[in-house]
């Protein structure tokens, strides 16, 4: 799979305190996810922001699968697991 959000998504310092953001907007992956997991719709979001593009909102789902594949996970120890569910 190729990363297709690279042309649509940057991180820049100097626009929303470095967040990413759709190219060329200060509309950030972050709000986009929040307004979609809130069960705000695409077509919503496209008509409440006349400078994005469906591509982008795809870009930005395809941005966040990225960081959680990319995330490490590890598994607890049963000493761990038991004082979680002591807690």
């Amino acid at each position: 799979m190729t990363n297709t959000y690279q042309n649509r998504i940057v991180a820049d310092p100097k626009i929303m305190v470095g967040k990413p953001v759709i190219k060329g907007t200060r509309i950030t992956v972050e709000l986009i996810l929040r307004q979609l997991a809130q069960g705000i719709t695409a077509d919503k979001m496209l008509k409440n922001y006349p400078n994005l593009k469906r591509e982008d909102i795809y870009a930005a789902l395809e941005y966040a699968g990225g960081l959680v594949e990319e995330e490490n996970v590890y598994p607890l120890t049963k000493k761990a697991d038991a004082e979680i569910t002591t807690r």
